[in-house]
């Protein structure tokens, strides 16, 4: 048996699915070879858009020299799909290397530092 629970907005879902052997068996047959499933694969998808949206951040930086931080955030957010992914950018960003941080009078301001 199979249970599912969760929401679908604001509807409550708990769905129990009973499969039998049989049903089991021509499930399985649906699937790859252990061998070719590979969550690897996926993760290294997911890396490499990852690896991208970091560097489309520091190129954003770079190409601005410098930016204050609540517009990097609106910016960084709208890059990456939302706010909580821009301020995981921006925490990322003050550990980088080629990135200084300066505390300004209203805000944060974020420096691309040449590496030479």
């Amino acid at each position: 048996m199979v249970r599912i629970r969760g929401r679908i907005g604001d509807w409550p879902v708990d769905l129990s699915v009973e499969l039998d052997v049989d049903d089991w068996a021509q499930l399985a047959a649906h699937l790859p070879p252990a061998g070719e499933r590979s969550t690897a694969a996926a993760a290294a998808a997911v890396v490499g858009q990852s690896d991208a949206l970091w560097q489309t951040t520091l190129e954003l930086l770079r190409k601005a020299g410098k930016i204050e931080g609540p517009q990097l955030l609106a910016q960084l957010a709208a890059l990456a799909g939302g706010e909580q992914a821009g301020k995981r950018l921006l925490v990322r960003l003050r550990h980088c290397a080629q990135v200084r941080m300066e505390t300004g009078a209203d805000a944060p301001i974020y420096h691309w530092v040449d590496q030479a």
